[in-house]
């Protein structure tokens, strides 16, 4: 099969053929529909995080099921199915308290001295967070994955496995936006607009968007952003703070970076929550004031949005097919798996939500 292969860092991903092996006992084999381009893939391209080379990248996906291990009996062939990297053992002290996105994947790998699920010409390829789903086929546990109904679009689906679930759980799972509060998020991506939709259906009163391209603060509007900030004057806390006359109550950071983290909990008013989703750089640190902890104010982060996937993304499948969730307008370019480079550089450049990689 065709997939794009990470060998070096800061290098282009490159398309090579890889073999796949059959499905063990608890194991499902895929058939890649689409695989959303995700900035977590840029953080390990560029070196801001590390992951074992060679490696197939991806990890927001959604598929067909082509064949199923013996042991299987959640999915059959013929199933529609969205991958998560959140795959749980189910049997974990994270697990039994409700909390699979912490999960220590006790025997959800393959063993050493095992056939490794990816290979190429004899010698294993690494598998990314469990998934590797810039492929044409993905081998994963029978835990990373949820049955969805065929009447959803598979190219909308596969950015429900990470930045839909990630932004919206970020808000109503870790943060617990209660209706009539209000919210800002920094950064307008596909994570950040997830974010803003999870803020309207909690019912936030006030919505402020932040970011530094305008085409992307008029875009957070139509997911439901009431007010925006253009962050390229450099002034984006002062004017929050101006416009809400002392703080947000709630504030989301989806870009991953120490300056905007920081901006998150300088614009939160007493008693307010900030919520880090994104992927600060490893060595990296986030200060704040110590005084701020006097005013109740509370800094926290967010993995996978705490959602329990296999509940939480068949009713945001639900949500679209009712016309309350938009993920149509996530999806920037639709392109081939060949362009997955030039769909790292459109990211970089801040130019698009979501490009999907589309598979025959």
């Amino acid at each position: 099969m065709k997939a794009a292969v990470l060998r070096e860092v800061g290098k282009p991903l490159e398309i090579e053929d890889v073999q796949i092996d059959k499905p063990g006992p608890h194991e499902v084999l895929i058939q890649t529909s689409a695989a959303g381009v995700c900035h977590s893939d840029l953080h390990f391209q560029n070196g801001a995080y590390f992951y074992p080379m060679p490696a197939v990248l991806g990890h927001e996906s959604a598929g067909v099921v082509e064949q199923v291990g013996a042991e299987v009996r959640y999915v059959a062939p013929g199933d529609h199915v969205i991958t998560c990297l959140s795959v749980f053992c189910g049997h974990c002290e994270y697990c039994l308290r409700g909390r699979p996105a912490l999960c220590r994947k006790e025997g959800l790998r393959r063993t050493p001295d095992e056939t490794q699920r990816l290979s190429q010409k004899g010698e294993p390829m690494n598998q990314f967070l469990d998934l590797s789903s810039y492929a044409e086929q993905m081998l994963v546990h029978e835990n990373a994955v949820v049955k969805i109904t065929k009447d959803m679009p598979l190219d909308r689906a596969a950015l429900v496995g990470c930045g839909v679930t990630t932004g919206i759980g970020a808000v109503q799972n870790s943060a617990k936006v209660p209706a009539g509060s209000s919210v800002a998020v920094i950064g307008c991506g596909g994570v950040g607009l997830s974010a803003i939709q999870g803020a309207r259906l909690a019912g936030a009163a006030r919505i402020i968007a932040v970011d530094m391209v305008e085409s992307k603060l008029e875009l957070a509007k139509v997911f439901g952003a009431t007010d925006s900030v253009n962050a390229s004057d450099g002034n984006a806390v002062a004017n929050v703070m101006e416009m809400t006359g002392g703080g947000v109550e709630f504030a989301f950071e989806a870009i991953g970076l120490k300056a905007t983290s920081e901006q998150a909990f300088a614009m939160l008013r007493p008693g307010g929550t900030a919520t880090i989703i994104g992927m600060i750089p490893l060595g990296q640190t986030v200060e704040v004031p110590g005084v701020d902890f006097l005013s109740e104010k509370r800094l926290q982060g967010s993995l996978m949005g705490g959602a329990s996937f296999r509940v939480e993304m068949p009713r945001y499948v639900d949500l679209y097919l009712q016309g309350r969730l938009n993920l149509d307008d996530l999806v920037s370019k639709r392109i081939p798996l060949e362009q997955v480079n030039q769909a790292f550089a459109d990211m970089e450049k801040g130019e698009v939500a979501r490009s999907v990689i589309l598979f025959d």
